[in-house]
């Protein structure tokens, strides 16, 4: 075999991994028990799934990080900001367990841990946003904030609008 076509070869083989796992990575519509208006985020944390009520019985699923032990809550807000390409202040706890972070890493650095975007929930410091990490998306890994892949972050955010409600459940 030439090295031409094992070069080839070896390209057709990594695009097509590189389009299996984009393709894994897309929001899903599955049945959705729960009274939840249409329009509603419900984010369970037990399972690291949110979802969108699309309709009564029916919600599109996407895959979450969210709070580590001791970094959990549960309870119902709703989305009071949406930003693109955000640029990220550590909250102070934050801060206090990493203090050489910078106060400020700017949005679109691949430092920032906000991703291509972020949309703050009311009453407190949390969002739910994009990450730099996508490794992280299905486990216990944040201080409280919900983390999703760009690209599915970047899907929910053309969805929703500042004052949809968003509740937190575990």
């Amino acid at each position: 075999m030439s090295l031409r076509i094992a070069v080839a070869l070896a390209a057709t083989i990594g695009a097509g991994i590189l389009m299996s796992t984009a393709a894994e990575a897309r929001p899903n519509i599955v049945g959705f028990r729960g009274d939840y208006s249409p329009g509603t985020i419900v984010v369970k944390t037990n399972e690291r799934r949110l979802y969108l009520v699309v309709e009564q019985g029916r919600a599109v699923s996407y895959p979450v990080g969210v709070g580590r032990a001791g970094k959990q809550w549960a309870g119902t807000t709703r989305i009071d900001g949406k930003y693109q390409n955000p640029a990220w202040s550590p909250p102070r706890e934050v801060k206090r367990d990493r203090p050489n972070m910078p106060d400020v890493i700017p949005g679109g650095s691949p430092r920032n841990p906000m991703g291509v975007a972020a949309m703050t929930l009311s009453g407190g410091e949390y969002a739910i946003h994009g990450t730099n990490m996508p490794g992280s998306v299905g486990g216990f890994v944040s201080y409280g904030c919900i983390r999703m892949l760009n690209a599915d972050i970047s899907d929910l955010f053309g969805r929703v609008s500042v004052g949809t409600t968003v509740v937190v459940t575990r």
